[in-house]
């Protein structure tokens, strides 16, 4: 199977102006032959929590017909956003949809960052998926700093890590560069890592969306500056 790792600049709580970067995105991989893509965090609107504490349109269902171009693509999306809940705050949530737009799950991002606490409610439960003969294992940002999650994924069969983060410029570059290969190594997983580059809310940024083997090895490595999308083939 071949994977991408996309990587954007978001524009503000504009859910339409980014369903269509990330529909062409999506595009991009399906024409260079990947199978499934997957999105930074809060990729819908941006990494910015005044506007999804504020405005609950910006929240959406798996079924929103606002994501309706993105699905039809016909390529499997990983896509982080903001989600509704049976509460008063949405979750950071992951919806996996196939390629013929079917929902194949959601996760809730369990780990919140610290800025992230009273704006989203945490998930209570590890997010999996199967396809095209593989098993995947879902986590988002921060989660992917608790090695205790992680390895429940190795233990429970999973072959592939798939993390929508955000990290930025500065102590951030360093933070990308040592725990995706570290969840690699240790759990013996590929790990997909995909990034914001460009302006995030409060932060920039770093890109370098990539794609490393069981053992920590580097597949493929995105700019810190593109709009784009990097694949790797996942045997």
């Amino acid at each position: 199977m071949k994977i991408a790792a996309a990587q954007l600049a978001c524009v503000l709580g504009d859910i339409p102006a980014n369903v269509r970067r990330l529909t062409a995105l999506a595009e991009q991989a399906r024409s260079q032959g990947a199978d499934l893509v997957v999105f930074p965090e809060l990729a819908l609107t941006g990494y910015e929590l005044d506007a999804l504490a504020a405005d609950p349109a910006l929240w959406v269902r798996p079924d929103d017909p606002r994501l309706d171009a993105l699905r039809a693509v016909g390529i499997a999306t990983v896509l982080n956003c903001a989600v509704t809940t049976d509460g008063p705050l949405p979750a950071i949530g992951t919806l996996v949809h196939a390629r013929d737009g079917r929902l194949l799950t959601t996760y809730r991002k369990q780990h919140l960052y610290e800025n992230e606490q009273g704006v989203f409610t945490p998930g209570d439960r590890d997010g999996r998926l199967e396809l095209g003969g593989l098993r995947f294992a879902l986590a988002t940002c921060y989660d992917n700093h608790f090695p205790e999650l992680t390895a429940r994924g190795a233990a429970d069969g999973c072959q592939v890590h798939l993390a929508s983060s955000l990290y930025g410029t500065g102590n951030g570059i360093h933070e990308r560069a040592t725990v995706y290969p570290a969840i690699a190594k240790d759990a013996n997983l590929h790990v997909v890592l995909a990034n914001h580059v460009g302006p995030a809310g409060p932060w920039t940024g770093c890109g370098r969306s990539a794609i490393w083997a069981p053992g920590g090895t580097l597949l493929t490595e995105a700019d810190d500056r593109t709009t784009t999308v990097t694949i790797a083939d996942i045997p």
